[in-house]
């Protein structure tokens, strides 16, 4: 499988464009009114993609809004990206779910292990971000923590990730994906076409390799 590309934060359809011309799979909207990147349903709505899948990210909602949400911004995928259980990812439908896990949390492997083995049959892909909570806060991880771990489904790796750390990122950690966020960005919610450019060149060598 090809290495898969989640661009997240979209604020303007300009960056959304640009985005999926230059390769991304997936494209990230977030619902969460305490970050700079949140956005409403409208705007999910009116962007339109021709083969980029549609992201909403949510901490707080109910899995009866996130649904209605994902309905009317007409989202194809939902990101829990709080503490959201098996049974919600379940309720949201684990075709279209990307459940997000902090490895940092974790004291050992093995609790780690668990908690992958927890979430992998009620989602279609984990996520794994840096830190111990939220995200696109620019911080990124020890890539070796996934040494010592099985991840039976596609998973993305997140985090601070630019072209300075992804060649790093893609061959230590060994993602199914990445997902893009601050590191590409002038100030948060603004892509920065220079630093996206170089992102997706470092991705189009891995690729190609």
């Amino acid at each position: 499988m090809s290495l898969l590309v989640k661009v997240c934060g979209m604020t303007r359809a300009e960056d959304a464009a640009f985005c999926e011309e230059s390769g991304a799979d997936f494209l990230g909207f977030i619902f969460h009114p305490s970050s700079p990147r949140n956005v409403d349903e409208a705007f999910a709505r009116s962007v339109k993609t021709s083969s980029a899948k549609k992201v909403g990210v949510f901490v707080k909602q109910s899995a009866a809004e996130v649904i209605e949400i994902m309905k009317n911004g007409r989202l194809d995928f939902a990101q829990l990206h709080g503490g959201q259980n098996e049974e919600f990812c379940d309720t949201v439908g684990r075709e279209r779910v990307i459940k997000v896990l902090w490895p940092q949390r974790y004291e050992s492997s093995k609790e780690f292990q668990d908690d992958i083995d927890r979430f992998a049959p009620h989602c279609a892909y984990l996520l794994f971000d840096a830190g111990k909570s939220g995200g696109g806060h620019g911080v990124s991880m020890a890539f070796d923590v996934f040494e010592d771990v099985e991840i039976p489904v596609p998973w993305l790796l997140a985090g601070g990730l630019s072209a300075e750390n992804l060649e790093h990122a893609l061959i230590t950690a060994k993602p199914s994906g990445v997902d893009l966020n601050s590191g590409v960005e002038s100030e948060p919610g603004i892509k920065d076409k220079n630093r996206l450019g170089d992102a997706f060149a470092c991705i189009a060598r891995q690729r190609r390799g």
